[in-house]
């Protein structure tokens, strides 16, 4: 196809060991740029500028692979089912890492068995981001997690560490296998199934180092020249995605700060109970309330320790994540601005070739071609065919941008509205489930406190003391 864009396209071997509790202080730390990680902003260096072979480029093909709606998959239809879970450690002269154990159980005729077991570390996950992305480009690929983590924030190897992370990788894993384009890929299959020594001969198949130079160069040419007639869809997603970030990055800054707060808290509370226990040894009048204050406080830290470690452990890493997926929404968005930056100049230029064509013969190059015994028609003629032929290998080469431009765009559009409906979904959840911790966080202290003054209340009765106005 060629001409101007629709806006309204369709939508359609290392020794292994078991991790002890802390072995942060044992390791000798080289590979220090794979096992730092607790969730990843976007390091794909795929700008979505090359034309990938397992891209579906005919309109109906992209029509019938993207109506995501009438292909959502439940409980029941549900395929695939992945698990990553027993992370050891390896140590080896030059490097340590983590991996992890992948487990698949599914039932679709193209793999060889029915249950995979694979170990995998995590520049194995982040190459298979990468390759979805390269296929890929305009759909949401789930964020990983992050690679690099601040000095002190978490403790290197601790078992709560390598637990968000594996957990995060869990939910990346399943994210792929729920959507129905991803989990049909050759690479995630791979991922699943093949042995160390496969997987690392299939990873060198990728496009080479100068390749990816070359496409980030053209995306940050396309970056600086930007785009002139982004449809207005883009253009509100662009605002959404923007306006989305600052508002689940600022509840994930304000939420992570309430939670250091509780600790402190926390902490404080524990001082007070044995506190209140020593004054009443020193007060025989007082020694009861003293006892049952302190009783209190006791009941309440353990309360509160579990609030803070649910908040810590669901609430936090589901708005982290989604503030990862802020950033993954406007990469995508980049990546098909980027096609469409390509359409436009190579618009222009086709624009451009067609008017030398059109033009009158250029007087100097006529006039040289003349000395050196040729007739100025004959070289207006090799000069015309000349553009002729190359005005042919442009268009050509518009129309499958065109064709990419269209894929792109309905691929995004179908699967934005996928993204946001999950979402939806996940946000609700831990929004939910917070609050009905909240309220039984606070029914249970509240019961606590109401016990101690019905005890009071008991002890005046029974002295003739009912003074409890």
């Amino acid at each position: 196809m060629s001409g101007s864009v629709v806006d309204n396209t369709v939508s359609s071997g290392n020794s292994s060991v078991a991790i002890p509790t802390d072995i942060s202080g044992q390791i000798l730390d080289i590979d220090e740029d794979d096992d730092l990680e607790v969730f990843s902003k976007d390091t794909t260096l795929s700008d979505g500028s090359s034309l990938n072979a397992s891209m579906q480029t005919s309109s109906a093909s992209m029509i019938n692979q993207y109506k995501f709606e009438e292909e959502e998959e439940d409980a029941d239809t549900k395929d695939i089912f992945v698990t990553v879970d027993n992370p050891e450690s390896h140590v080896t002269a030059i490097e340590t890492y983590i991996t992890y154990r992948v487990e698949t159980k599914t039932t679709r005729s193209e793999f060889d068995s029915s249950e995979f077991e694979v170990r995998r570390r995590y520049q194995d996950f982040l190459w298979l981001k990468g390759r979805l992305e390269e296929a890929h480009p305009t759909l949401i690929v789930h964020p990983l997690p992050e690679k690099f983590v601040m000095k002190g924030m978490v403790e290197r190897f601790n078992e709560d560490f390598i637990e968000t992370r594996r957990s995060a990788l869990h939910k990346f894993l399943n994210k792929i296998a729920e959507h129905p384009i991803f989990s049909s890929s050759e690479d995630f299959k791979i991922f699943l199934t093949a042995g160390s020594g496969e997987l690392t001969s299939h990873k060198k198949q990728g496009p080479g180092f100068l390749s990816r130079m070359g496409e980030t160069v053209k995306a940050v040419a396309a970056a600086v020249r930007g785009v002139r007639g982004r449809p207005q869809e883009f253009t509100d997603m662009q605002e959404y995605a923007e306006a989305f970030s600052q508002k689940i990055s600022s509840i994930d800054k304000v939420t992570q700060r309430i939670v250091r707060e509780q600790k402190e808290y926390l902490e404080e509370l524990k001082e007070c109970g044995p506190t209140y226990a020593l004054w009443s040894q020193s007060e025989e009048e007082l020694a009861e309330p003293l006892k049952n204050v302190a009783g209190c406080v006791d009941k309440c830290c353990k309360e509160t320790e579990e609030q803070v470690k649910h908040l810590n452990d669901h609430l936090i890493p589901v708005l982290h994540e989604y503030v990862l997926c802020a950033d993954t929404l406007k990469a995508v968005l980049r990546r098909r601005d980027n096609i469409q930056a390509d359409f436009e100049v190579k618009t222009e230029a086709l624009a451009t070739k067609k008017a030398d064509r059109d033009a009158d013969s250029k007087v100097l190059s006529l006039a040289w071609d003349s000395l050196v015994g040729r007739s100025p028609e004959e070289v207006k003629q090799q000069k015309q065919q000349k553009l002729k032929g190359e005005i042919k290998e442009m268009r050509d080469e518009l129309d499958k941008v065109e064709d990419r431009l269209e894929w792109a765009n309905n691929a995004l559009k179908s699967d934005w509205t996928r993204w946001q409906k999950g979402m939806r979904t996940d946000l609700r959840s831990a929004f939910n489930d917070t609050a009905e911790r909240n309220v039984s966080y606070y029914e249970k202290c509240l019961a606590v406190w109401e016990s101690f003054l019905q005890s009071q209340r008991t002890d005046a009765e029974g002295n003739g003391n009912v003074d409890f106005s």
